[in-house]
């Protein structure tokens, strides 16, 4: 198929199998034309020259089975390195081994450390995705990602072993079946302690990066996103630990609602923006949000429900303002009084 859409150098309507329902554009793309990188990919996403049943669509958008993909002629696609990818090193395998909290015969969960990107980008040699080969062991399929974790937010990461886990899991993600608890630590304390924050979200115009804004319905790519909020613990006025459960997901979402309601995550470089604002000492400048339990229906049957322990960085800072982990209720989806 993708050598026919590159050979006549026009542009092609593909249709979704039902093998590949449930599959991210993104990773659809790139999976029928390997020779197309993941920066170049979302490129062509972002810029509508890859559309689905004749409309834009995002990166994320989950494609269904007898889907129209728009294709625009793929004939100048960079060629692969000679040789294939850089195969991975002892170092590479020991890595992904570790991060693994639960395995069984269908799913991988990680605990992916922050600083470590979910998948390549330019400049980025080293990601998750290009890790998990290194847990394919003698499977005949690869291990895919369900979900993605912003660069430098730790926490659970869920990983299929083979499409037909991928797609309930995804689906589940879709149908809002799972839940996913966030730890941060932010400036201020909110009031009320504990609400729902629901906003569209849209790409900032006025950056080259890819930071996000809080827009108006209708805006040109604006999302609608919806955040869940409780407030875990203090320190006095000037810090609080939250627990975020988000409805929806978006990019950085999570981040942006929390910056919208003048609360930034600490360490957050594109959106805390406080003017003489300092970091407590003894805190480091990086930021400090963490996904700290899924739960999800296990495409075996049955919940899957996984927690993973706090990044070191957030573990000193726990440490240092006197906030125990195992406080109760901690980790609980978040629930809101007849108020929220």
């Amino acid at each position: 198929m993708t050598q026919a859409v590159a050979g006549r150098g026009g542009v092609a309507h593909l249709e979704v199998k039902p093998a590949d329902s449930g599959m991210r554009l993104d990773r659809w793309l790139r999976a029928q034309f390997p020779a197309v990188g993941f920066a170049r990919a979302q490129k062509l996403i972002r810029s509508g020259q890859i559309r689905v049943d004749g409309g834009r669509a995002r990166g994320e958008t989950r494609l269904e089975a007898g889907q129209s993909v728009r294709v625009p002629p793929l004939a100048a696609a960079p060629a692969p390195r000679r040789g294939g990818p850089r195969p991975l090193s002892d170092e590479d395998r020991a890595l992904i081994g570790s991060l693994v909290i639960h395995e069984d015969e269908t799913v991988f969960v990680l605990n992916k450390p922050a600083g470590l990107a979910t998948q390549g980008g330019t400049g980025v040699t080293t990601h998750v995705d290009r890790l998990l080969a290194g847990l394919q062991g003698g499977e005949p399929e690869r291990p895919r990602l369900v979900h993605r974790l912003d660069r430098e937010t730790s926490g659970v990461l869920l990983v299929a072993r083979n499409r037909g886990a991928a797609r309930a899991l995804a689906h589940s993600l879709k149908s809002r079946r799972a839940r996913k608890v966030y730890w941060a630590l932010v400036r201020g304390v909110p009031s009320p302690a504990s609400g729902r924050i629901s906003t569209f979200i849209g790409p900032d115009g006025r950056t080259r990066s890819e930071t996000q804004r809080v827009a108006r319905q209708g805006e040109p790519e604006a999302v609608h996103a919806v955040t869940r909020y409780a407030l875990v613990d203090r320190v006095g006025a000037r810090l609080s630990w939250l627990r975020l459960e988000p409805e929806t997901g978006r990019k950085h979402q999570l981040r942006v609602h929390l910056a919208h309601i003048g609360h930034p995550v600490i360490g957050d470089p594109r959106y805390f923006d406080v003017e003489n604002w300092e970091l407590p000492g003894g805190l480091e400048d990086r930021l400090h949000l963490h996904a700290r339990r899924i739960i999800v229906p296990h495409p075996d049957g049955g919940t899957l429900d996984v927690s993973a322990e706090l990044s070191p960085h957030m573990a000193r800072a726990f440490a240092l303002l006197g906030l125990e982990a195992g406080t109760a209720g901690a980790g609980e989806p978040v629930e809101l009084g007849p108020d929220g």
